[in-house]
């Protein structure tokens, strides 16, 4: 590769291409970094994720023919799109690889209804159809507003393995089909534009990266090409001190270290996937998160380190629909193997972990997946006494020397001291302090925090 080719990938979110003057924007900020060799890597339109995995649902349930009706008005959004922007000959094109789409989708949901596949394979193949109509037709809308843009289909680059719906990358043979596929399209002067958050196995069959894929693709695609920097596009001017659905005052965050974007990510702040952070932190290329309706706006800058505030917090995250588990039991005193055999089960059951607290003879612990919280109950009731109480919210505060502030603990706590904490977990991290409230309390927590850090 030429060495001085240091590309900008792009990532644009759902809302980023949600209607024609969404994708117009898009075609806008795109010509403003042609000189930077931007790759494009875009999400499905708005709600058209939703819509096919209702579909499938629905084709699950032996009603194939209703789920691909379902979709009719998103197929009528993209067609909207296409006579909005496009001339004639590049609509013709679009609406041409529409139509495939479309029966291509037909027949993949008579497929669920017969099970004549594995449904994780079918499910995956199906939602694919979102990130390759946006790319497609991001493509067409980039070459009517005069930029050399061409499609490449993210299956042909990124390489995983078989765990349909949350795949994991294969990282050589992707990193080295990245390079190939686009290095020679960049030198030639042409945008790449991809979908996001799809990928396949070595088989060539489609597979998914999981929820906030999109992100990942564009971190893998900036880690393989060592990039410029990989900004992440979305409809808030970058990561914010807290949400401002709760706070309106909550304000951008300049700039953020890894670890500390990789907690708030975790912890429910959607404007980044935490598995975004790591292909960057891998390859120290700086993550920017923009606003695709403020584009000037300089947004939040991750790096691999960043200044401690003056305050010492950045900012606040939540996450409601949270369980407490607490596993009891007189075997733990004294004795070793007792955790192994407890984490083993939820690796068993592939549920995550958020939040854990130990005692002599006992585990409190956190999670918001409950999808298979009774099995999980029947096996931990092998090594002791289970309580499971439901309602809850993790609040995570998030900033560099968090752990050693001395007296900052009390001060949050002395914040919200009318408020019972159910949980706390803090020293595992030195950037995060995390603890638990019945969820209807957490939005005065938060509005109390807030206005005591940031006001």
């Amino acid at each position: 590769m030429n060495e001085k080719i240091t590309p900008t990938v792009m990532k644009f979110g759902g809302t980023s291409v949600k209607d024609a003057a969404a994708f117009l924007r898009v075609a806008k900020i795109v010509a403003s970094q042609k000189d930077d060799l931007p790759i494009i890597v875009t999400s499905a339109m708005a709600k058209f994720t939703d819509a096919l995995l209702n579909a499938f649902e629905v084709a699950k349930n032996g009603e194939s023919g209703e789920g691909f009706t379902s979709l009719k008005e998103h197929f009528d959004r993209h067609q909207a799109v296409a006579d909005e922007l496009l001339d004639k000959t590049r609509k013709k094109a679009f609406l041409a690889e529409l139509d495939l789409a479309k029966e291509e989708l037909s027949g993949l949901l008579l497929r669920v209804e017969r099970r004549s596949l594995p449904l994780q394979m079918l499910r995956d193949a199906i939602v694919s159809y979102g990130e390759q109509l946006s790319s497609r037709l991001l493509t067409e809308v980039c070459k009517a507003n005069g930029l050399n843009a061409r499609q490449v289909d993210s299956r042909r680059v990124i390489v995983t393995d078989d765990e349909y719906g949350s795949a994991k990358p294969i990282w050589d043979e992707t990193e080295n089909f990245i390079k190939l596929e686009l290095n020679n399209l960049l030198e030639s002067g042409e945008v790449p534009i991809m979908g996001g958050f799809i990928a396949s196995n070595r088989s060539g069959e489609t597979t998914t990266l999981g929820r906030g894929g999109s992100d990942y693709s564009a971190a893998l695609v900036g880690a393989a090409l060592r990039a410029r920097e990989v900004q992440i596009w979305t409809d808030v001017t970058g990561v914010l001190t807290c949400d401002p659905r709760i706070c309106s005052d909550a304000r951008t965050i300049d700039v953020l270290s890894y670890n500390e974007a990789a907690e708030l990510a975790y912890f429910g702040a959607k404007v980044l996937h935490p598995k975004t952070i790591q292909p960057a932190v891998d390859h120290s290329i700086p993550v920017r998160v923009c606003n695709s309706h403020s584009p000037n706006e300089k947004g939040t800058m991750v790096l691999a380190k960043s200044d401690v505030s003056p305050n010492k917090i950045k900012s606040i995250a939540h996450k409601t629909g949270i369980s407490i588990l607490r596993i009891s039991s007189a075997r733990m005193l004294g004795s070793y193997g007792f955790m192994s055999a407890l984490f083993q089960v939820f690796e068993r059951f592939r549920t995550v972990i958020d939040v854990i607290s130990t005692s002599e003879v006992s585990v409190a612990l956190t999670l918001d997946n409950t999808e298979s919280l009774d099995k999980i109950v029947t096996e931990l009731e092998r090594l002791g006494d289970v309580e499971v109480k439901h309602g809850f919210a993790v609040v995570c505060i998030v900033g560099e020397g968090l752990r050693a502030s001395p007296g900052l603990a009390s001060k949050i706590f002395s914040t919200i001291e009318d408020i019972n904490i159910s949980l706390i977990s803090h020293g595992a991290s030195s950037v995060n302090l995390t603890f638990v409230v019945e969820e209807e309390k957490v939005k005065d927590v938060i509005s109390k925090l807030h206005t005591t850090f940031f006001k």
